[in-house]
């Protein structure tokens, strides 16, 4: 399924490589020391915050400056209707704590908002109301708080196995977009292997259809094309496709069923806050599966059918589609140049006002030789690896739009991309999960935040859904040769969460340039970093530039802690990673964390037998 072959009736596979179960546990434990740290009760909360499904409550700050105060008169005083003797008490007021306060206007309750002319510390908002709650005609006084939509983390039992949605390094910031969008009313097709039942899934498929037209392809009995998309396995024997160019046998070797299509799927629209599971990326939007891929892959003739049907257009002989796509997902392909009629469907679909979404390849070569990644109209995805990397086996090139997680199983099956699937290796089982790696697994990523900005902004095109998905990247934390498009895909910033800007950058650079040993105990040890000046809170791109010297990188585990005690993995540890020394820059979402305070950055290492330092570390707002 993840081969590209040079077969006599051009078929087509999915591009995914499949990989073994795992699970990734980040744990969050606020340190209190710059040395050495031990055992600390209880655990800070995830920095970035995960925002939730659910955006109807509100939590106000409980600290940090103070610009206004609400103050509640009790019913007869002459303040609780006089404006006039509102500004007047607040000037008094004002001069008994030794500040310049303004009434500024009446709210709707009837209360007083009272600028305090300047952002006053705890200490001195506490004297400020203090003067006011003394007053017998005061019924109360209270900091005017700033409020963020906030909620829980979601709920679903594997999305701490999620690091592509929110871990920082490399990432998709896709919990920062959720009070944006979920994707609620938005269609997204998958045009692949079909879709095997799962219950964390079934809530958001709708009806699609089985486009395979060759009966022994299809292998569900049914005679041909019809309107059941199940995926009823694609397993394969060595050989049953013939030869390739080489002259090599395909597939190489026996392969069991994929379930690609669900895997796919699932991580576009996994049912979220069920208490189960996975959470999708736009999780109230709609799947309809579209099966083309089955035995021995798929054909062009299939596809282009799929195409021109899922976004809303007319194919001789099926009935027309109740439900057009506004976002086609392929993760799928073969070699040579863009079909013509591949080229025509596509253009069709995005004429209709379809997305077109495609995985870039998975054989490390340029993806221009591999199509539908080279056809024009669509968004080619390459894949990153955990830390942010171009995936070893994703395809590049100048035609690549936009990176997004692919995952790599190589080392560790927790650094692949966690989603639905089935446990029957030559028949259908049971419902399961599974990590696997690929551009298949990149391209639903980029699927599944069109249809965030679809939902958020119905109007957009095609064409700008594309535009703002590319402007609104962050540049890949590792390396990336041949060509990586815009660069790795932020869900957050292309929705414009918090407000839709970004604090203002304000250039200025905070480091720690002294060392501290690394102990080759696996235990956590931190530099500090004391930042001051800067309101607010943090940015959505706060730069982190790490200098570790280190004999064997893939040993060490890097964290930043924030003042409130948030922690984010920089860096996870990789035992296959033998390259010495970690001098890169990250980039983090840290506006959950006010800007000034002492921040940490820890490290620890855990496999013996390695020794180092941290030589310095800097933070730029």
């Amino acid at each position: 399924m993840h081969h590209r072959y040079a077969l006599p009736a051009r078929k087509i596979f999915g591009t995914a490589l499949a990989a073994g179960l795992a699970a990734t546990v980040l744990a969050v434990v606020p340190g209190t020391a710059d040395a050495v740290e031990g055992s600390v009760p209880g655990a800070g909360a995830p920095l970035p915050t995960p925002v939730a499904p659910q955006t109807d409550a509100a939590a106000p700050a409980t600290d940090g400056p103070v610009e206004r105060l609400i103050v509640g008169y009790k019913p007869k005083a002459t303040e609780a209707k006089s404006d006039d003797a509102a500004a007047k008490d607040a000037e008094a007021k004002g001069k008994k704590a030794g500040e310049s306060l303004d009434f500024e206007r009446r709210l709707g309750t009837g209360a007083a908002l009272v600028d305090l002319g300047a952002e006053l510390g705890q200490k001195d908002a506490a004297d400020v109301m203090a003067a006011f709650r003394a007053d017998p005609d005061v019924a109360y006084a209270v900091p005017d708080r700033r409020v963020y939509a906030t909620a829980a983390a979601p709920n679903d039992t594997d999305y701490n196995r999620q690091w592509d949605l929110f871990e920082a390094a490399a990432g998709m910031n896709v919990p920062g977009a959720w009070d944006k969008a979920t994707g609620e009313g938005v269609k997204v097709s998958v045009i692949d292997t079909g879709y095997v039942a799962h219950s964390d899934l079934a809530a958001n498929v709708i009806a699609g259809f089985d486009f395979i037209s060759d009966e022994r392809t299809s292998r569900d009995g049914d005679g041909g094309r019809d309107n059941n998309a199940a995926d009823v396995g694609d397993w394969m024997n060595k050989g049953d496709c013939g030869v390739d160019q080489f002259g090599q046998p395909v597939p190489d070797r026996d392969k069991n069923n994929s379930w690609h299509g669900t895997h796919v799927a699932g991580t576009i629209a996994a049912t979220t806050g069920n208490n189960k599971g996975i959470a999708g990326i736009a999780y109230n939007a709609t799947i309809q599966p579209v099966r083309v891929l089955g035995w021995c892959g798929g054909t062009d003739a299939d596809i282009i059918d799929a195409i021109t049907w899922a976004s809303g257009g007319p194919v001789q002989g099926v009935p027309a589609n109740p439900n057009p796509a506004d976002v086609i997902n392929m993760s799928l392909g073969g070699g040579g140049a863009c079909n013509p009629g591949t080229q025509n469907a596509i253009n069709g679909a995005v004429g209709r006002g379809t997305t077109v979404v495609v995985a870039a390849g998975n054989s490390n070569a340029n993806a221009a030789n591999f199509q539908p990644a080279n056809c024009n109209n669509v968004i080619t995805v390459a894949a990153s690896d955990r830390e942010g990397n171009r995936a070893s086996y994703s395809n590049y090139g100048n035609i690549i739009d936009v990176t997004a997680p692919g995952g790599e199983t190589a080392l560790v099956s927790a650094n692949g991309i966690w989603s639905t699937v089935n446990s029957g290796l030559r028949s259908v089982g049971n419902e399961t999960y599974q990590a696997y790696q690929g551009t298949s697994m990149a391209a639903p990523h980029i699927a599944g935040l069109a249809a965030l900005l679809k939902q958020a902004t119905p109007t957009l095109t095609p064409a700008q859904i594309e535009s703002a998905i590319k402007s609104n990247t962050r540049a890949l934390p590792g390396a990336c040769t041949g060509g990586c498009g815009a660069g790795l895909a932020d869900a957050a910033r292309t929705l414009g969460a918090s407000g839709g800007t970004d604090p203002e950058p304000t250039g200025k650079v905070f480091t720690n340039a002294a060392n501290v040993t690394i102990p080759d105990t696996s235990t956590p040890i931190t530099s500090s970093l004391a930042v001051t000046g800067i309101s607010g809170n943090a940015p959505t791109t706060l730069k982190v530039a790490v200098d570790i010297k280190h004999t064997y990188r893939g040993d060490l585990r890097i964290e930043l802690v924030a003042p409130n005690g948030g922690t984010t993995q920089l860096k996870a540890t990789s035992s296959g990673d033998s390259a010495a020394n970690v001098i890169t820059t990250y980039t983090v979402n840290a506006s959950s964390a006010a800007a000034s305070g002492t921040w940490k950055l820890r490290v620890t290492d855990v496999y013996s037998g390695d020794t180092g330092y941290i030589d310095s570390w800097s933070l730029t707002f």
